[in-house]
C-alpha cells in the first residue's frame, strides 16, 4: 500500500461515513454520549483537508502527520485513540517506501494494539476493538496463508460486520455506555459500527479500482 492508496482510502472512508450518518448517530444516541459521529466526521474532514500536503511523502510520514493532526483537532475519547492508531502504524512502517500486504497487516495490528493500550480495553468490552481486533488477526493470518487480495477483502468485511454485530449482546465496560449496565444489551456500539463502515469502504476501494 503506497501513500496514494492511503489518500484514496481516506476519501472513500469519508464518503461512506457520511452515508451512514443516520445509523451511527442513532446508535450513539442510544448508549453513547452523543458526540461520537461529530468527532468521526471531523476526523474525516481533517484528513481530507490534509491530504494534498501528504502527496509525495512515504506512507509512514503521511500516517504520522495524520496522527499528529488528529491528536490536536479531535475532541472526546476518539481523538487520542484514533491518533494513536495512525502514529503506531507510522512507526511500524518507517523505512518502507511501499509496504507489502504483510507489512501493512503488521502495522494495522500495531495500530489496534495502541488503541487497546490507550483505551485500556480489549475484545468483548463493547467498543471499537470488537470490530478491529478480529480484523487485525484475520489480516495477519490470511496474508501468511497467501490469500488473494479479493479473498482477503471479502473475509475482512465479513469479520468486521460479525464483530460489530457481536457488540449487541455485550455489557459495556468502557465509556459512557458502561453506566447503563445491562440496559446497553441489545444496542450495537457506535464505535464498532464506525470502524465496520471504514473497513468496508477501504476493502471495496481495494477490490474495485
Amino acid at each position: 500500500m503506497n501513500t496514494q492508496d492511503i489518500l484514496q482510502s481516506i476519501a472513500a472512508v469519508q464518503v461512506s461515513i457520511l452515508r451512514h450518518e443516520p445509523d451511527i448517530e442513532a446508535l450513539d444516541r442510544a448508549i453513547g454520549d452523543g458526540d461520537h459521529f461529530i468527532n468521526v466526521r471531523r476526523g474525516c474532514e481533517v484528513m481530507a483537508e490534509l491530504s494534498p500536503s501528504l502527496q509525495g511523502l512515504t506512507p509512514a510520514d503521511a500516517l504520522n502527520r495524520i496522527g499528529m493532526k488528529l491528536l490536536s483537532t479531535i475532541g472526546g475519547a476518539s481523538g487520542p485513540l484514533i491518533s494513536s492508531f495512525f502514529l503506531s502504524m507510522a512507526a511500524t512502517l518507517k523505512g518502507a517506501a511501499e509496504p507489502d500486504r504483510r507489512q501493512f497487516a503488521a502495522a494495522f495490528v500495531a495500530g489496534v494494539d495502541a488503541i487497546k493500550s490507550r483505551g485500556k480495553a480489549d475484545l468483548g468490552e463493547k467498543t471499537m476493538l470488537d470490530t478491529l481486533i478480529p480484523v487485525a488477526r484475520l489480516l495477519v493470518r490470511l496474508n501468511e496463508e497467501g490469500a488473494s487480495l479479493a479473498d482477503l477483502c471479502v473475509a475482512a468485511k465479513q469479520e468486521a460486520t460479525q464483530g460489530m454485530l457481536a457488540t449487541r449482546d455485550m455489557v459495556a465496560t468502557k465509556g459512557r455506555a458502561h453506566f447503563l449496565g445491562e440496559r446497553a444489551i441489545g444496542h450495537i456500539d457506535p464505535g464498532s459500527k464506525s470502524c465496520e463502515v471504514a473497513i468496508h469502504a477501504v476493502c471495496d476501494l481495494m477490490t474495485h479500482r
